[in-house]
Protein backbone atom coordinates (compact mmCIF):
# COMPACT_ATOMS: atom_id res chain seq x y z
CA UNK A 1 0.00 0.00 0.00
CA UNK A 2 1.29 3.45 -0.89
CA UNK A 3 2.35 5.73 1.93
CA UNK A 4 1.30 9.35 2.20
CA UNK A 5 4.43 10.07 4.23
CA UNK A 6 6.98 11.97 2.11
CA UNK A 7 10.45 10.55 1.59
CA UNK A 8 13.19 13.19 1.43
CA UNK A 9 16.70 12.55 0.12
CA UNK A 10 19.61 14.91 0.65
CA UNK A 11 21.13 15.62 -2.79
CA UNK A 12 24.08 17.71 -3.88
CA UNK A 13 22.35 21.11 -4.18
CA UNK A 14 19.19 20.62 -2.15
CA UNK A 15 16.55 18.10 -1.20
CA UNK A 16 14.49 15.69 -3.31
CA UNK A 17 11.10 14.74 -1.84
CA UNK A 18 8.81 12.05 -3.27
CA UNK A 19 5.23 11.54 -2.10
CA UNK A 20 4.61 7.80 -2.73
CA UNK A 21 0.86 8.19 -2.19
CA UNK A 22 0.70 10.46 -5.24
CA UNK A 23 3.19 8.71 -7.56
CA UNK A 24 1.61 6.44 -10.16
CA UNK A 25 4.94 5.28 -11.61
CA UNK A 26 4.53 6.85 -15.06
CA UNK A 27 8.28 7.49 -15.46
CA UNK A 28 8.01 10.95 -17.03
CA UNK A 29 10.48 12.29 -14.48
CA UNK A 30 13.03 9.63 -15.42
CA UNK A 31 12.62 10.40 -19.13
CA UNK A 32 12.99 14.19 -18.72
CA UNK A 33 15.83 14.34 -16.16
CA UNK A 34 18.75 16.13 -17.87
CA UNK A 35 21.29 14.35 -15.62
CA UNK A 36 19.61 10.93 -15.98
CA UNK A 37 19.94 10.50 -12.23
CA UNK A 38 16.51 9.09 -11.35
CA UNK A 39 15.85 5.38 -11.07
CA UNK A 40 13.10 3.12 -9.78
CA UNK A 41 13.07 2.50 -6.04
CA UNK A 42 11.69 -0.33 -3.92
CA UNK A 43 9.05 1.99 -2.44
CA UNK A 44 5.64 1.42 -4.00
CA UNK A 45 3.41 4.21 -5.18
CA UNK A 46 -0.29 4.77 -5.71
CA UNK A 47 -0.99 1.79 -7.98
CA UNK A 48 1.57 -0.56 -6.45
CA UNK A 49 4.16 0.55 -8.99
CA UNK A 50 7.68 1.63 -7.99
CA UNK A 51 8.38 5.26 -7.18
CA UNK A 52 11.65 6.98 -8.08
CA UNK A 53 14.82 7.81 -6.20
CA UNK A 54 17.66 10.17 -7.16
CA UNK A 55 21.35 9.35 -7.34
CA UNK A 56 22.71 11.63 -4.61
CA UNK A 57 25.88 12.46 -6.52
CA UNK A 58 24.25 13.42 -9.82
CA UNK A 59 21.03 15.27 -8.92
CA UNK A 60 21.49 19.04 -9.33
CA UNK A 61 18.06 20.01 -7.94
CA UNK A 62 17.03 21.57 -11.26
CA UNK A 63 13.36 20.77 -10.59
CA UNK A 64 12.48 19.48 -14.05
CA UNK A 65 11.24 16.21 -12.56
CA UNK A 66 8.77 18.06 -10.34
CA UNK A 67 7.62 20.24 -13.23
CA UNK A 68 6.81 17.30 -15.52
CA UNK A 69 5.19 15.14 -12.83
CA UNK A 70 1.46 15.09 -13.69
CA UNK A 71 0.53 14.23 -10.10
CA UNK A 72 2.73 16.66 -8.11
CA UNK A 73 4.44 13.69 -6.45
CA UNK A 74 7.93 15.29 -6.45
CA UNK A 75 9.10 18.41 -4.65
CA UNK A 76 12.57 19.89 -5.03
CA UNK A 77 13.99 22.24 -2.44
CA UNK A 78 17.06 24.12 -3.59
CA UNK A 79 19.86 25.02 -1.19
CA UNK A 80 21.15 23.43 1.96
CA UNK A 81 20.42 24.44 5.54
CA UNK A 82 24.13 24.28 6.39
CA UNK A 83 25.16 26.51 3.42
CA UNK A 84 24.87 29.66 5.55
Amino acid sequence: MASFEPITKDVKKGYFTIFPGLCKGCGLCIQKCPKQCLSWSKTLGLYGTPTVIPDNGACISCGICSQVCPDCAIAITKGKKDDA
